[in-house]
């Protein structure tokens, strides 16, 4: 497995360049950019801007607030900063987010939308290089028109890897059948991965003529090592799971009663009450709990069948924990 980071959701862009560079010299493989409190995009620049080797992506960047063009232009510049380092990871976030937050339509088919819009991006992206006519159509877009003053020149890494993010099966057989990668949400136990998330993909890609490995799959980990990492997984288990389209993620452990009762305080606000409900055994599947000095070996021995890429849900920040940090790289084989 590729051992990937992220920046936490509070960074200025005035920190980027900085962090780049050392996340880099510290031996990440790639660094991810939430679309949380600040734009996903704009630190993609300047990560492409102060780095050499290491990979970056969105992850995610909220598709459903964007048109297919606006994403495929801003990536196409990205990968020719970059050298072709740069990778598109979208999400479709949830209806109240969309409706209310970005102010757009909810689709009728979210997973039919998605799909076109991967196709759409695609399809500039083929345009772009090949000098071909745009003629994208489908429910939710009718692209035709790329007339030269709007068409970039080709570049010299136009194949952009895209990844998909998602919590249940409809995402995730997409991502099987289309995308170049599964971005897994942090709400998971291996018990899931393996019997819900892993047979979906394998089914997309059957289904389009693919293999399981034409879709890499990066896992996002909960990890406990003290008091203070213990409960702040406590606290965002509480949370994701209080959403009822992620409620088969605990089903499939029969934690439905919990589910229910995370979702009935999280509608009435009482955000102190939902923690308590993550008992010891919930935790120990949703988080690799361990020593630090076990927990690269307890990452290997949970995720080693099931991802190609993995992410400790621990952001990077340079100066804090830095030895845990290296003790996690040395852990990893190099890329």
């Amino acid at each position: 497995m590729y051992l990937d980071t992220f920046f936490p959701p509070f960074t200025k862009l005035s920190q980027i360049p900085e962090m780049a560079r050392l996340a880099e010299e510290f031996g990440f493989d790639a660094v991810w950019v939430a679309e949380t409190q600040h734009n996903p995009f704009l630190p993609c620049v300047l990560i492409a801007e102060h780095t050499e080797r290491i990979q970056f992506g969105t992850a995610i960047a909220v598709s459903f607030a964007r048109s297919p063009a606006v994403m495929a232009h801003v990536s196409w510049d990205l990968a020719e900063m970059s050298s072709g380092r740069f990778m598109l990871g979208l999400g479709t976030q949830v209806k109240a987010h969309i409706e209310r937050r970005f102010g757009m339509p909810w689709p009728d088919s979210p997973v039919g939308k998605l799909r076109e819009q991967v196709d759409a991006v695609r399809a500039f992206w083929h345009t772009w290089q090949t000098g071909e006519r745009l003629n994208q159509r489908g429910d939710y877009y009718q692209l035709t028109l790329s007339s030269p003053f709007f068409t970039p020149a080709s570049i010299p890494h136009p194949e952009i890897p895209i990844y998909l993010a998602g919590v249940n099966t409809g995402l995730a057989r997409l991502a099987g059948g289309t995308a170049d990668g599964f971005q897994v949400h942090p709400l998971n136990t291996p018990k899931y991965l393996r019997e819900v998330i892993l047979p979906a993909i394998e089914t997309g890609a059957h289904k389009a003529g693919r293999r399981r490995a034409d879709c890499a799959v990066t896992v996002n980990a909960f990890v406990v090592t003290n008091e203070t990492e213990r409960a702040f997984v406590r606290q965002q288990v509480s949370f994701y799971a209080s959403t009822p389209s992620y409620r088969p993620v605990m089903a499939i452990h029969g934690w439905e009663d919990t589910a229910e009762q995370l979702s009935h305080h999280a509608a009435r606000k009482e955000w102190d009450k939902m923690p308590d409900l993550i008992d010891d055994a919930m935790l120990a599947e949703f988080a690799a709990v361990a020593d630090e000095a076990d927990l690269p070996a307890l990452l290997h021995e949970r995720f080693g069948d099931i991802g190609d890429r993995l992410t400790i849900y621990t952001p990077f920040i340079p100066g804090e924990r830095d030895d845990f940090w290296r003790h996690m790289r040395d852990g990893f084989p190099t890329s």
